[in-house]
């Protein structure tokens, strides 16, 4: 990650990764007792989502392999197309990235302009579809358009935490204060990457 001009980063989604659309949606819904919002089709990577507003500044998206999309010409984004992550979500639906937003547009090889209906914006992501940090380094993305939250409907949902565990918690503080990044965001030492996020909802506290 490279540093950011401007007034810094700060959190814009949480990343839910699952076998199929209809799977997560279960596993979410389940969980949070809210209605997740229909999202739309990523043509570039063959895979569509739904959403879930975190407030005004935030959202969650819930993402999985499009069946009816045609095979992309790249990798994947978040790692689905890897046999790690394949295994992982055999397991069910799992927290596996988080995106910061960026005040001025990302640069370099990794940052493609992107669109989904209505929406412009640009992101990074490595040409294999990896995860920056193994998933506890978030990617970047620079909103062309006005970010999904200002849709999306306020169902009383709010994060009120997310834990990051690293094998390099140094190296995760050091990137995380280059792009300075503001927000509750708490860097851990674990044996391997781990992503906690507590979720106050209407019904009480929810742990992903």
């Amino acid at each position: 990650m490279k540093p950011v001009a401007g007034t810094g980063a700060r959190l814009d989604h949480l990343v839910v990764a699952a076998r199929s659309l209809p799977e997560g949606r279960e596993w979410l819904e389940g969980r949070l007792r809210v209605p997740l919002q229909p999202g739309g089709e990523h043509e570039v990577f063959g895979t569509h989502n739904l959403l879930l507003s975190l407030g005004p500044d935030a959202y969650l998206e819930v993402i999985a392999v499009n069946p009816d999309a045609p095979p992309p010409a790249r990798a994947r984004w978040f790692a689905l197309d890897t046999p790690g992550m394949q295994e992982r979500l055999s397991h069910g639906p799992a927290l596996v990235h988080w995106v910061a937003q960026v005040p001025q547009v990302p640069t370099g090889p990794d940052a493609l302009p992107l669109s989904r209906g209505e929406n412009r914006w640009v992101l990074t992501v490595p040409p294999d579809g990896s995860l920056p940090g193994g998933g506890a380094a978030p990617s970047l993305i620079h909103w062309l358009t006005p970010p999904p939250p200002t849709r999306l409907p306020d169902v009383g949902v709010r994060l009120s935490g997310l834990r990051l565990g690293s094998p390099e918690p140094d190296g995760l503080r050091a990137a995380m204060d280059a792009l300075r990044f503001h927000g509750e965001v708490e860097v851990v030492e674990a044996p391997q990457v781990e992503l906690h996020a507590t979720l106050d909802t209407p019904h009480g506290p929810v742990e992903l």
